[in-house]
């Protein structure tokens, strides 16, 4: 299975979901071979119900993944936590889902939770929590306690900061990181719309019904990382190409908003 597991379906968080852009980036995963995706929209966006909402209308879902033409797009999130950083959950979308309704609270940057209490909402309901980008200088996580380290099941190799930061000065950072506190390092690409899709993805080497079992492979050791020499590319023209549509859209609503 090769798979990315950190990818958005929309454009930014103050934009409506639209499922002809989510379509766009499913297809660009299946251009460049992936099999399935963890959707880690942010938990915090405009009308996050909105997003599995409409997932919900048009595509079957067994409670783990919803499959689009035998792609699988496995249910999970991005939440903010106190200390700063993002934090990458996912699993069966009931359990999910639950744990969103636990944070309706924690929404604004004043109210985040702790990541121990998140960690504590997520381990009683089988959820995978992975640490994104943890050195991105605005939402690092290196700082935490090493107690609280050791509690990822992985940490986040990111395709927009490998691009930011550079591709062995990051892979260096994660990687010692993660070698230090004993937790696996899978690679996710960050893209919220289509040109970024692809610039780093994982392989594994079974076929899996669930996030417990993509969970346990990663702990064996049987994730592969792989960047795509275009990375620095995609990257630069999928930033490019956000500020172009979130202009766009900007416009539009200042439209609306004089009708």
């Amino acid at each position: 299975m090769k798979i990315d597991f950190h990818i958005h379906a929309k454009l930014s968080k103050k934009t409506d979901f639209s499922m002809e852009h989510f379509n766009t980036i499913l297809d660009e995963a299946l251009t460049h071979g992936l099999d399935a995706i963890i959707l880690t929209e942010h938990f915090n966006t405009h009308r996050f119900d909105e997003v599995y909402g409409t997932l919900d209308r048009h595509f079957p879902c067994n409670g783990h993944y919803y499959e689009r033409n035998g792609f699988r797009i496995f249910t999970g999130m991005e939440v903010d936590v106190a200390e700063g950083g993002h934090i990458l959950i996912s699993g069966p979308k009931d359990e999910l889902l639950n744990v969103r309704h636990s944070l309706e609270g924690h929404t604004s940057p004043d109210r985040f939770i702790a990541l121990k209490t998140l960690f504590d909402l997520c381990e009683p309901a089988g959820l995978m929590v992975i640490g994104g980008h943890p050195f991105r200088a605005s939402n690092h996580l290196y700082h935490v306690t090493p107690e609280l380290l050791r509690r990822f099941d992985a940490l986040d190799l990111n395709g927009k900061d490998l691009h930011e930061l550079g591709i062995q000065e990051n892979i260096a950072k994660v990687l010692t990181l993660g070698e230090q506190h004993d937790v696996p390092v899978v690679a996710g690409s960050d893209a919220h719309q289509m040109f970024q899709v692809g610039c780093v993805w994982n392989e594994l080497p079974g076929n899996y019904e669930t996030v417990a079992e993509i969970r346990e492979a990663i702990h064996a050791g049987a994730c592969t990382r792989h960047i795509a020499p275009s990375l620095h590319l995609q990257v630069r023209a999928a930033n490019a190409v956000k500020k172009l549509l979130k202009k766009k859209v900007e416009v539009v609503e200042s439209l609306h908003e004089q009708v």
